[in-house]
């Protein structure tokens, strides 16, 4: 498969194929535990931390 015939369902697929559901299972409660976390800690001191621990774990938040 070329490139230029890459499709974003071909990368959906091979994806499948290639994590094992545990892994997507754990993958999941991470953003879970985060989400909850973030929904849960308000408090702005709280919310800072956790917002300098997205960007430092590389994920775009804004």
């Amino acid at each position: 498969m070329t490139p230029e015939s890459d499709t974003v369902a071909d990368r959906i697929d091979t994806a499948r194929a290639e994590i094992a559901p545990t892994t997507a299972l754990g993958i999941f409660g991470f953003g879970a535990a985060i989400t909850f976390t973030l929904l849960l800690l308000q408090e702005p001191l709280a919310h800072e931390s956790l917002h300098n621990f997205r960007h430092a774990a590389g994920i775009v938040c804004h």
